[in-house]
């Protein structure tokens, strides 16, 4: 339902843009974000983006991140500037998708792609 791409090898100082895109039943979208998980450590958001574009951003993250989407696309990206070894993590895409008119809007995740920073 989710296909996230755009991680790779980067050399500190790098970018990389990270995208995601939902298919299937869609009737609409709401909130869309992007979550990382570093090696032994627990899940943590990293940005987020709501319906109508209001974004927020986790502060180790402020000023090198930018998160946007397109909604015709049904696509949520994440544009990753400056990177440092430690932002190395497996990043996941989650959206609130409903799939129905009047349905629920229920939570997907995406698979993860890695990103991994060398010094």
């Amino acid at each position: 339902q989710l296909q996230a791409s755009g991680g790779g090898l980067v050399q500190a100082g790098g970018s990389l843009r990270l995208s995601c895109v939902a298919s299937g039943s869609i009737f609409n979208i709401n909130g869309m974000a992007w979550h990382r998980q570093a090696p032994e450590k627990q899940r943590e958001l990293v940005a987020s983006i709501t319906s109508s574009g209001s974004t927020n951003y986790a502060d180790s993250v402020k000023g090198r991140f930018t998160i946007s989407r397109d909604n015709a696309k049904k696509t949520v990206y994440l544009q990753m500037n400056s990177l440092e070894p430690e932002d190395t993590a497996v990043y996941y895409c989650k959206v609130a998708i409903q799939r129905i008119y009047r349905g629920i809007y229920s939570d997907y995740w995406g698979q993860g792609t890695l990103v991994t920073v060398s010094s």
